[in-house]
């Protein structure tokens, strides 16, 4: 249902992106990503290393290292995915928010919900 492509959305050292190699329905499950969880106060070892790009935050007091596609996809502030904690599960769930075409890049919002439009904190620095 979904492959890692280059994107053009990245031109950094690691410039791929999740996408859709079938239609895909708004609402369909894309994939169910598992996570290694810890808690905030471990963040200052984290930021230390490159994972600190890739970690998503996991209830109160945790963040979580998100495996499989799910660290992989890009971010924009008009997504076609969003995703949802299952903390039964140990998993974000992706899911298609609009219908997506084969071929398309797969996109979230990095904010967790797909109408915020709050800068990110890699666009931060940008800014002053």
């Amino acid at each position: 249902m979904i492959e890692v492509k280059i994107s053009k959305l990245s031109d950094g050292e690691f410039n791929r992106g999740v996408f859709a190699k079938r239609d895909i329905a708004k609402g369909e499950l894309i994939h169910e990503a598992p996570v290694i969880p810890y808690p905030d106060e471990d963040n200052e070892f984290i930021d230390k290393t490159i994972f600190s790009d890739y970690v998503f935050q996991y209830g109160v007091n945790h963040a979580a290292l998100v495996l499989g596609y799910g660290s992989l996809f890009n971010h924009s502030y008009t997504p076609n995915a969003t995703y949802d904690i299952n903390f039964d599960n140990h998993t974000f769930d992706f899911y298609a928010y609009t219908d997506i075409k084969a071929g398309e890049e797969i996109l979230i919002n990095y904010n967790g919900d797909v109408d915020c439009d709050d800068p990110l904190w890699f666009y931060k620095d940008q800014e002053k």
